[in-house]
């Protein structure tokens, strides 16, 4: 093939077949970011082999001493990546051997770059899920200063967007801390079964030098060794897992940042977002755009893709390693940092914002919010089954829109007049502060049982 054969290679690639080869083949450019795991990996394995007696003293101090210099040459910003040199690994090793020569190539003894970058990329995912964890537990604290605020304040609950009955502003919020909850759950779930080492698996198929396993494990802070060599250079579900759970959190996030881009709006003022997370308009004065919580809505969008993209790259690869696995990496990175920016802003936006308590409270009483109290009452007081309840309650709302009222607003006559059963006692279930304190089942919104949910978070937070 001539390189005329190819309009491409007058371009970038104008080196021709090698520069294509060198573009597609090379890791670096992406992979540098695993330097401190690649560093840690290779210390502890060479801190493992001197112990069983495969490398000498000598030779391990000058290594860990080598591999120290290039870790602090890196984060100086001093080291010469090279692309030619494909992947951290190996321009770290190349380093090592200017820097002590030698020495240097007896590092990669009873070892693979297979079962090496399963090891740097395991404990960097591993990290994320630390860092995860760590985002959603000051998310759920910002979540939780917000219902301790406002425990009774009344605010319209909605199905399909439309106003349902009334909760408690407080109610809302901690709907948000169980959802974070779990999703911190499948971040400890999820590092708990990627807790495992697959260095010195090598290749493929193990060694026949006689190392110790258990040793490094334990070195990098894993539970034990994997416990098949072919499975430990061919798994990537400890990254789909975190691309799973990240997925699932984003998904949160983006719900709320939706509340609050209609919430901020002039037709609900609920809330007002700070001016930290807001834009002006360009054009439009009067305008406050809720740039930070589209954004973050957005973001869900680049992590369900990155989960996407990795299922799709791992579904047809036989046992063990294909170099499609380097395509791994990029999806995952980008998805830890959209998610770690995400909940960093969602922090700072529920800190940040003020709630409108007397906008939540009108719209809260719109609607003929209490109208399942109503039929509540119908079934409780006069022993209505509830369909007849229902009945009687459909007739008292036609009764109370015709005349452009809210039920509240009925008189006793008026109410009477549908069933004459209905006494004075109606009145005591009808308006949106009976209504959110009647509804004391456990998990309900009633201030009572906000306020006990906020204090059971808050210890379990401590």
């Amino acid at each position: 093939m001539s390189d005329g054969a190819n309009s491409m290679w007058g371009g970038r690639f104008a080196g021709g077949v090698n520069a294509i080869m060198e573009a597609i083949n090379a890791s670096i450019g992406f992979d540098k970011r695993l330097y401190a795991q690649d560093i840690a990996g290779s210390r502890a394995h060479a801190a493992m082999l001197a112990a069983q007696g495969i490398l000498t003293p000598a030779d391990q101090q000058a290594i860990d001493a080598g591999l120290q210099q290039v870790k602090a040459e890196i984060e100086a910003g001093d080291f010469p990546f090279s692309a030619a040199l494909e992947d951290i690994h190996m321009n770290i090793e190349a380093r090592l051997k200017t820097i002590i020569g030698e020495p240097a190539g007896r590092l990669h003894t009873a070892r693979s770059r297979n079962d090496q970058v399963a090891v740097d990329f395991r404990l960097w995912v591993r990290e994320q899920c630390d860092a995860a964890i760590g985002g959603i537990d000051a998310l759920m604290r910002a979540f939780l200063h917000q219902a301790e605020a406002g425990a009774d304040w009344v605010m319209p609950g909605f199905t399909h967007l439309q106003t349902a009955q009334p909760v408690t502003w407080g109610h809302h919020m901690m709907a948000y801390v169980e959802m974070l909850a779990r999703d911190r759950s499948r971040f400890e779930d999820a590092r708990k079964r990627m807790n495992e080492c697959p260095l010195g698996a090598a290749a493929l198929a193990g060694t026949s030098f006689p190392i110790d396993r258990h040793m490094t494990a334990a070195a990098l802070g894993f539970d034990r060794p994997t416990a098949n060599s072919l499975d430990s250079t061919a798994d990537r579900d400890f990254a789909l897992e975190f691309l799973g759970a990240a997925s699932i959190c984003a998904m949160h996030l983006s719900r709320f940042a939706e509340e609050l881009v209609i919430w901020s709006s002039a037709q609900f003022r609920f809330v007002r977002l700070s001016d930290s997370f807001t834009t002006g308009s360009s054009i439009m004065p009067q305008k406050k755009n809720p740039d930070a919580a589209e954004l973050l809505r957005a973001k869900l969008g680049r992590i369900l893709g990155a989960n996407v993209a990795l299922f799709t790259v791992m579904k047809g690869l036989a046992l063990t390693y294909s170099k499609d696995m380097q395509e791994d990496k990029e999806q995952v990175f980008d998805a830890a940092d959209s998610l770690m920016l995400s909940l960093a802003a969602m922090e700072g936006m529920v800190r940040d914002m003020t709630a409108n308590v007397d906008a939540l409270r009108a719209a809260a009483g719109s609607g003929f919010s209490t109208a399942t109290d109503l039929a509540d009452w119908l079934v409780r007081a006069l022993n209505l089954p509830f369909r007849d309840a229902h009945h009687v309650t459909g007739s008292l709302v036609k009764m109370a829109e015709d005349a452009g009222i809210d039920l509240p607003d009925l008189t006793l006559e008026q109410m009477q007049s549908v069933h004459a059963g209905i006494t004075k006692d109606v009145f005591d279930v009808l308006g949106v502060d009976n209504s959110v304190r009647s509804r004391i089942s456990y998990g309900g919104t009633a201030p009572d049982q906000v306020r006990a949910q906020i204090a059971r978070w808050k210890e379990s937070l401590a």
